[in-house]
């Protein structure tokens, strides 16, 4: 991926308009662009990529982004669908109305690079130093700049996400070969649990995950227990797996 640094201009005129009707007031983002304008600037993450490759989404944006997604504790899917479909977000990233967005890999990639690069200070150290110029902090405030915490937080909610979409997808491989061998043999609250694609969680706190993430762990040594009893169908033990294995379901690893 390269980057090729972008003029950042107002926010489009039909963008602006229909925000503006949905919220007469504004919002939270939309007084923020009001009044730090797109706050980031791409030459900020320059570094970060190469002179060469395909182009890469405007990082200004994705830095915002991945502050948004931190305050309403979103996995990145369901960011990536917000870019696509919320007006007061397109409103803050300066959008058209009909710009579909990217791949939700994209924020993943990104946050890898501010790590690999030691970058991820000045993520929240410009946000602050913005909000002391507006008079919005107290100069000895006490106002949390570890940008880690925020990146740490949204990596952890989406190993999450991705141990449990495993499970779910074995449970949904199972069920297409040996529906009735699924109903006699899982476990009831697993529709509960797995009916749904993971992805619609929020941003669970550190003991909430732990828990979720240890009830995944067991539940996915259960059904292997059963897939290898010498009671179950041998072809079972035969369907292909996912092409991208998952990771380690050990609840330590998405402490976070």
């Amino acid at each position: 991926m390269t980057l090729v640094p972008q003029t950042i201009g107002s926010v489009p005129e039909e963008t602006a308009r229909v925000a503006r009707a949905a919220y007469p007031k504004g919002n939270i983002y939309m007084q923020l662009r009001d009044a730090l304008g797109p706050i980031y600037q791409d030459q900020s993450f320059a570094r970060l990529f190469p002179q060469n490759g395909r182009p890469v989404a405007a990082p200004w944006r994705l830095a915002l982004i991945t502050i948004m997604q931190f305050m309403e504790e979103l996995p990145d899917r369901q960011a990536a669908d917000a870019v696509r479909g919320r007006i007061d977000w397109k409103y803050l990233l300066g959008l058209d109305l009909t710009d579909s967005g990217f791949d939700a890999t994209v924020l993943c990639e990104f946050r890898s690079r501010l790590v690999q690069d030691d970058a991820t200070q000045p993520l929240l150290d410009t946000v602050l130093e913005l909000f002391q110029e507006q008079g919005w902090l107290k100069a000895r405030g006490s106002q949390r700049t570890d940008s880690t915490h925020v990146l740490a937080k949204i990596r952890a909610c989406n190993r999450l996400m991705c141990v449990g979409e495993a499970m779910r997808f074995a449970l949904n491989s199972l069920s297409i070969v040996a529906d009735d061998w699924v109903l006699h043999h899982c476990d009831s609250d697993w529709i509960f649990r797995y009916g749904h694609r993971i992805e619609e969680i929020r941003l669970l706190k550190a003991a909430e995950r732990f828990v979720l993430a240890e009830q995944i762990g067991r539940d996915g040594s259960l059904l292997l227990a059963e897939i290898f009893d010498s009671q179950s169908p041998a072809f079972l033990r035969e369907i292909p797996r996912s092409p991208n294995p998952p990771p380690d379901l050990d609840a330590k690893l998405l402490l976070g």
